[in-house]
């Protein structure tokens, strides 16, 4: 019997590391781990009690303990290394969807070994790239492409980097926090600073993606879009109440507002990709030094639960927080 420790949100703002036994399983790896990110907009929600009861079973992370809304051991951006398991593995370095937790057990199927060239503490973007990358899916991008991004979190930025790299492309990330212009820079991303309704850009935008969380930028990414242009939904509100503005002229510009979300692949590539090729394919794109600019800070493991009522408030400037196990010193 081995003894792990997990983060566990057991009321609104508050959470506390438990312990817990694991016993050997056969068909089993054993991962300690190395580093884990924070992946601030839904953690948030989770840590506050913002998750709506029709979407507690959706909302479930692999390998999640209790239920919503409290106690819950949450989280799924983990790397670490297989101290167990089959003799292929053993010693690798390895992405795996699992809440924070020291050292834990999963099936072999569901470990993911980093390429040469991705760090462990870079490797922790692996589940918002995945987010990224089936929202340029949903959107259907193309060559020559006029695109914005409305909210330069972690999502919004790599949307950005990814639309940046398709030919001929005009990418533009807008945000209201004027230092987000940084981390757009280190990505070759142009940025535009938001104050106010007036800051938005000419309606002729072929793809509009809104990665805010706030239903202002909503409202911004129907303004900029032009004539039959698609615009992306990208934010989870959970339980908060939205208004769109889709009124003026939406219906006369023909615009078209879809929904993107990781936890299903878009109809258009189910038929030749799976979950696991599409988190390959994220391992993969993360070996661009430039996407160390997305990690805002680290704290400790064992100092999670005192920094996550700061890093996980509202009007927090957090990109991705990472978390570093003893683990990663040895």
């Amino acid at each position: 019997m081995q003894t792990a420790k997990a983060f566990w949100t057991l009321a609104p703002g508050e959470g506390a590391l438990r312990e817990e036994q694991l016993e050997p399983l056969s068909g089993q790896v054993t991962i300690q781990t190395l580093f884990s990110g924070v992946s601030r907009g839904t953690e948030s929600l989770v840590f506050h009690g913002q998750v709506p009861a029709t979407e507690y079973q959706r909302m479930r992370a692999p390998f999640q303990a209790g239920n919503f809304p409290f106690p819950v051991k949450y989280g799924y951006a983990s790397v670490g290394r297989v101290v167990e398991g089959p003799e292929r593995l053993r010693g690798q370095t390895v992405f795996c969807l699992h809440p924070h937790q020291d050292v834990y057990q999963v099936p072999e199927t569901w470990v993911h070994p980093l390429p040469a060239g991705v760090p462990p503490e870079r490797a922790v973007l692996a589940a918002n790239l995945e987010t990224a990358i089936n929202g340029l899916w949903d959107s259907g991008a193309s060559l020559g492409d006029r695109i914005a991004v409305v909210g330069l979190g972690v999502v919004g930025l790599l949307v950005a980097w990814l639309a940046r790299q398709i030919p001929g492309t005009r990418v533009t990330g807008l945000d209201v926090r004027s230092e987000r212009h940084i981390a757009a820079e280190a990505l070759g991303v142009g940025f535009q600073p938001l104050s106010g309704p007036d800051d938005a850009l000419a309606d002729d935008h072929d793809v509009v993606f809104h990665c805010s969380g706030h239903p202002a930028g909503l409202a911004t990414a129907l303004s900029m879009s032009g004539v039959e242009a698609r615009v992306v939904e990208m934010s989870w509100y959970g339980n908060r109440p939205v208004s769109v503005p889709l009124g003026e002229a939406f219906h006369a510009r023909r615009l078209q507002l879809i929904s993107s979300q990781v936890g299903t692949l878009p109809a258009t590539r189910r038929s030749r990709w799976t979950h696991r090729q599409r988190l390959a394919l994220a391992l993969n794109l993360l070996n661009d030094p430039a996407l160390d600019a997305l990690i805002s800070g680290e704290s400790r493991f064992s100092d999670w639960p005192t920094r996550a009522r700061d890093v996980l408030a509202g009007g927090a400037d957090t990109l991705c927080h990472r978390l570093r196990y003893p683990a990663a010193d040895e």
